[in-house]
C-alpha cells in the first residue's frame, strides 16, 4: 500500500505541511515576543527564509537529483505550509531566467500590488451588510 505513489505523495506532502505550519506559527510567536507588534517582523523572516530554502533546494534537487516524495515534502508541503512566498520568488526568478522581463515584471509588481487590492477587497465585500 505505501509502496503506491497515490499514497505515498499526499502522505510526505502532508507531513512536510505540518511541520512547514507549525515552524511558521512558532517562528511569528517568537518574533512577537521577541520584537513587538510595530512591523511583522515574523512573517518578514519567514518569506526571506522560505525564499533562501526554496533556491537552495530547487538547486539541489536539480543538482542531486531526489525522490519525489522528498521534493514534494520539502517543497510543496513544508514551503507551502511555512511562506508560498518562496514560490513566488523562485517563479519570479524563473521567468527573468528565461528573458520574459515583461512577464517577469508583471508576475512580480502584480501579485504584490493586486494582492494587497484583493485583501481589501475581502474585507470590503465581508462587511457587506454588517
Amino acid at each position: 500500500m505505501l509502496q503506491d505513489p497515490t499514497i505515498r505523495v499526499p502522505i510526505a506532502i502532508s507531513l512536510g505541511a505540518i511541520a512547514g505550519a507549525l515552524c511558521r506559527y512558532y517562528l511569528t510567536v517568537w518574533s512577537v515576543q521577541r520584537f513587538g507588534i510595530s512591523f511583522p517582523y515574523g512573517v518578514f523572516l519567514i518569506n526571506l527564509s522560505g525564499c533562501f530554502l526554496m533556491g537552495f533546494l530547487a538547486t539541489l534537487f536539480v543538482d542531486q537529483p531526489t525522490s519525489p516524495e522528498i521534493r514534494l515534502m520539502l517543497t510543496t508541503g513544508f514551503l507551502g505550509a511555512y511562506t508560498t512566498f518562496s514560490t513566488y520568488g523562485l517563479d519570479t526568478l524563473n521567468l527573468l531566467r528565461t528573458q520574459n522581463f515583461s512577464a517577469a515584471s508583471f508576475y512580480w509588481l502584480g501579485s504584490a500590488v493586486l494582492g494587497v487590492g484583493f485583501v481589501q477587497l475581502g474585507a470590503m465585500l465581508a462587511r457587506i451588510g454588517k
